[in-house]
C-alpha cells in the first residue's frame, strides 16, 4: 500500500473507531427529531390551572358574552381596579377593565395583572372581544342574515402544482416539501464542511504541536500527508451521511409502521405505480401516504443524493485544504482566528444567501451564488430540487472542482513551508511568498 493510503487508513480508522464518532452517529437522528417534535410536543400539553380573569365592564354589554374557556375563567367584579390590586385573594389572575364602548373606541378594553401576561391568554382574550364587535357591526347594518353570508362566502382554493416529466407525464408536486428538501440539505452541507474542515485543521495544528511532523516529513511528502489527512478525514465525513441515510429511512419506515401503515406494501405499491401508475389497485394503501410518496418521487432524492456527494466532496477538498494551510502556518489556536474569520464570513453568508434564496431559487442571488466557488456547494443545494438547467449544475460542478484542485495546489505549497516553521507568528504576505519558494 502507498504511504498516502497508509495515511488515510490510519486518519479514517482512527476517528471511526472512537466511541464518540458512534454515538454522534447513532443519536444525532434522534437528536435532531427529539428538537423537532419534542418542543412541539411540550408546547401542546396544556396544564390543569384554570387562570381566573375579574371583569369590570362598565358598559355592561361585554361580560356577559364572554365565554369561559379549557384556560380561562371570567368572573364579573365589582369595585375598582385598585381594590383588585391591594386585594389579598390572589386566586384572580388577571383584571379585565372596559371603560367604554369599544366600536367606538377600540383602546377602552385593558387586561391588568401582577405578572407578564403571555401571548396566549392575550390572544384568546382579544379574540372573543373581537368576535364581539364583528357581531355588533354586522348588527348595524340591518341585513338579514348578514353573518350567515359572509360565512357562506368564505371560499378558499386548494392549489395543487403538477410538474410535466419529458415523456409527457405528470407527477404531483409541492413547492413546501421542495423549500424544506433544499434548506435542510443546504443546512446539513454547511454542517459537514464546517466540523470536517475543522477537524483538519485541528488534526494538523496537534501534530505541529506535539513535534510529530519532523518525524512524519521524514519519510513521507507533505503534499501527500496533508492530502491523506484531508482524504481520510472526507471518508469519515461520506461515512456519517451515509449511516445518517439509512437511519433517517429506518426511523421513517418505522413511523409508518407505528402510524399504521404497511411499509413494505406501500414500497410495493410505489414501485409499481412508477413503472404504470394504472397498475394501482382501487381503495388499496393509504391514499395520504400514496400522495406524500409521489411528492417525494417528483423530487428526484436519486439526483438531490447524487449532487449532495459531488458537492461535499467539492467544497470540502476545497475548504478542507484550506483549513490545513492555515493549520500548518500557526502554532496556537489563538493564531488561527485572523486567518479563519474571512473564510467563515464567506461561509456564514453562503448559508444566509441559501436560506434567502428559498423563495427565489431563479434569483441573481441564487444563480450567482450557486457558480461561483466559495459558495456553491451550500447555495446549490437550495436549487436542485427546483429542476435548474442541466447546464448550470455541470458549470458549477466545473467551476466548484476546478476551484478545489487550484486550493489543493496552493495549500500544499502553503503546508510544505508551515508544518516545519516554529515559534513565529506568520503574515499574510509571508505566507503568499512561501507558496513561490522553491524545492
Amino acid at each position: 500500500m502507498s504511504k498516502i493510503g497508509l495515511i488515510i487508513k490510519r486518519e479514517y480508522v482512527q476517528r471511526v473507531s472512537k466511541k464518540s464518532f458512534l454515538l454522534l452517529t447513532f443519536l444525532t437522528p434522534v437528536l435532531f427529531a427529539a428538537l423537532v417534535f419534542v418542543p412541539l410536543w411540550l408546547s401542546s400539553i396544556k396544564g390543569d390551572e384554570v387562570k381566573k380573569i375579574a371583569v369590570l365592564d362598565s358598559v355592561g354589554k361585554y361580560a356577559p358574552l364572554l365565554q369561559n374557556t379549557e384556560e380561562i375563567e371570567f368572573v364579573s367584579a365589582d369595585g375598582d381596579m385598585e381594590s383588585y390590586r391591594n386585594d389579598p385573594d390572589k386566586e384572580i389572575y388577571a383584571f379585565l377593565s372596559i371603560t367604554g364602548d369599544l366600536l367606538q373606541n377600540p383602546k377602552a378594553a385593558v387586561l391588568y395583572s401582577q405578572k407578564q401576561i403571555p401571548m396566549s391568554i392575550k390572544d384568546k382574550v382579544a379574540s372573543q372581544l373581537n368576535e364581539m364587535l364583528r357581531d355588533e357591526k354586522l348588527a348595524s347594518f340591518n341585513i338579514p342574515n348578514l353573518k350567515n353570508i359572509i360565512e357562506e362566502s368564505k371560499v378558499s382554493c386548494d392549489l395543487q402544482t403538477i410538474k410535466w416529466e419529458e415523456d409527457g407525464s405528470a407527477n404531483t408536486t409541492s413547492a413546501e416539501v421542495a423549500s424544506i428538501a433544499g434548506f435542510v440539505l443546504t443546512f446539513l452541507i454547511y454542517m459537514f464542511i464546517m466540523i470536517y474542515g475543522a477537524m483538519v485543521m485541528q488534526g494538523v495544528m496537534e501534530e505541529k504541536t506535539n513535534r510529530i511532523m519532523e518525524v512524519m516529513v521524514s519519510s513521507v511528502r507533505p503534499f501527500d500527508l496533508m492530502m491523506g489527512k484531508i482524504i481520510g478525514i472526507g471518508m469519515v465525513g461520506l461515512t456519517q451521511v451515509f449511516l445518517w441515510a439509512i437511519l433517517t429511512t429506518v426511523l421513517l419506515m418505522g413511523a409508518m409502521f407505528l402510524l399504521g401503515g404497511d411499509p413494505a406494501q406501500t414500497a410495493d405499491m410505489v414501485a409499481a405505480s412508477q413503472m404504470n401508475p394504472a397498475a394501482l389497485p382501487a381503495g388499496v394503501g393509504n391514499p395520504t401516504a400514496l400522495k406524500l410518496q409521489e411528492i417525494l418521487n417528483s423530487i428526484q432524492i436519486t439526483q438531490l443524493s447524487i449532487n449532495f456527494v459531488l458537492y461535499f466532496i467539492g467544497g470540502y477538498l476545497m475548504y478542507a485544504s484550506l483549513f490545513a494551510a492555515i493549520g500548518s502556518a500557526v502554532d496556537q489556536q489563538e493564531d488561527s482566528s485572523q486567518f479563519m474569520s474571512p473564510m467563515m464570513i464567506l461561509m456564514v453568508f453562503a448559508l444566509y444567501a441559501g436560506i434567502y434564496s428559498v423563495e427565489n431559487p431563479d434569483g441573481p442571488l441564487a444563480f450567482w451564488c450557486s457558480l461561483i466557488p466559495l459558495t456553491s456547494p451550500i447555495v446549490m443545494m437550495v436549487r436542485l430540487p427546483f429542476d435548474i438547467p442541466v447546464w448550470e449544475n455541470l458549470l458549477s460542478l466545473v467551476l466548484l472542482f476546478g476551484t478545489a484542485i487550484a486550493c489543493v495546489w496552493v495549500s500544499g505549497k502553503i503546508y510544505r513551508v508551515g508544518i516545519l516553521m516554529y515559534g513565529k507568528k506568520p503574515g499574510v504576505m509571508e505566507i503568499l511568498r512561501w507558496i513561490n519558494y522553491k524545492g
